[in-house]
């Protein structure tokens, strides 16, 4: 992680954004968060007329959990595997979204207990076979957890590298709503019962076992809140890691990052506790109705795009997102000027 830098985002360059902003042809802050979603990627690019996306991506990074020997999920852990192979074919829910807006689905099995053949759509970046059972001791170990997210930062660098200007994170892991309200317990000080949700669509009698399943995991394993490794680590999972690794890989390079739902955003807390510059770079894709979701949003101070009820992950918000994200720059970037059009402000 030494060799990643984040700026801050230069104030001068948000003011001319919004200069432009209200110089364009409509009563000032008419277009709502449109123009804000203008102005964030004009400071996070660093460019006062920032291009438009030739290349975007949704990464979906995989991996299985332990924790699935505790009963906490409708479906066994071998539908990972499954749903891999299903992004890879093209026919997964974020699959057809990501078509929709034009991204490419980028599928990284980071800590699939599965042996994957290569694909041009997958990157092989096997840091575990799965994770141990967070109720019985952690989850990984320091040095494993420290790789996943070295693993999401070399990805962010190499994509944008080949030009890639827009990144989406998403997931998949069957029990992975489990680490990730874990996560939000310890890194936002709320109490599981108050950030775990039905994940799946679980009973409510299995939900209380899943929260104590959680509540288990944390006095075991004492996860410290100012160090997010060891959140990770004891409570954590390796496609957490890989999408924290990525957001702040994507944060150093000026590459603006959509973070999906509640799994995506257990990575994005983890990174913006191990560096909170990275959060200027981050749009929230949805608010997701498992509700640590935005309890983790509102300690990182990040407004979703959307809310429309969107529970499945994998990256779909992110992909919704997008488009109109992509709508507020080309609004920023093609509508007329007041002086342009021959239009009296007069008149507006």
């Amino acid at each position: 992680m030494d060799r990643i830098h984040i700026e801050g985002i230069d104030p001068g360059i948000i003011a001319a954004a919004q200069q432009r902003l209200d110089s364009l042809t409509k009563p000032q802050g008419s277009l709502g968060r449109l123009e804000e979603f203008a102005k964030c990627l004009a400071g996070i690019t660093g460019n006062r007329m920032p291009p438009l996306f030739e290349k975007k991506a949704i990464f979906t990074f995989a991996g299985d959990h332990g924790v699935t020997d505790e009963g906490i999920s409708l479906f066994p852990k071998e539908v990972t595997v499954q749903m891999v192979y299903n992004f890879l074919e093209g026919g997964a829910g974020i699959s057809v979204l990501a078509r929709h807006v034009g991204a490419e689905v980028i599928v990284v099995d980071i800590g699939v207990d599965h042996n994957f053949d290569e694909n041009k759509c997958l990157i092989r970046k096997k840091v575990v076979r799965g994770t141990k059972n967070m109720r019985k001791g952690p989850a990984m170990t320091r040095d494993e957890a420290v790789r996943t997210i070295e693993t999401g930062i070399g990805i962010a660098l190499q994509y944008a590298e080949k030009g890639y200007g827009l990144f989406g994170t998403g997931d998949m892991g069957i029990g992975n709503t489990t680490a990730s309200s874990a996560i939000a317990s310890v890194m936002t000080g709320s109490a599981p019962a108050d950030v775990t949700g039905k994940g799946t669509g679980i009973s409510d009698e299995a939900l209380g076992h899943k929260v104590r399943v959680i509540e288990d995991a944390i006095a075991l394993n004492g996860p410290n809140r100012t160090d997010p490794i060891d959140v990770l680590a004891k409570v954590g999972g390796a496609e957490i890691g890989g999408i924290a690794g990525l957001i702040l890989g994507a944060a150093s390079q000026r590459i603006p990052v959509v973070i999906d739902g509640l799994i995506s955003t257990a990575g994005a807390i983890i990174a913006y506790g191990i560096e909170p510059a990275c959060r200027d770079y981050m749009f929230a894709a949805h608010n997701s109705v498992e509700k640590g979701h935005r309890v983790m949003l509102n300690t990182m101070g990040l407004e979703p795009v959307l809310d429309l009820g969107l529970r499945l992950g994998e990256g779909t918000g992110a992909a919704l997102a997008m488009s109109l994200i992509e709508a507020g720059l080309k609004i920023y970037r093609e509508m007329a000027t007041f002086d342009e059009a021959g239009v009296s402000k007069e008149l507006t």
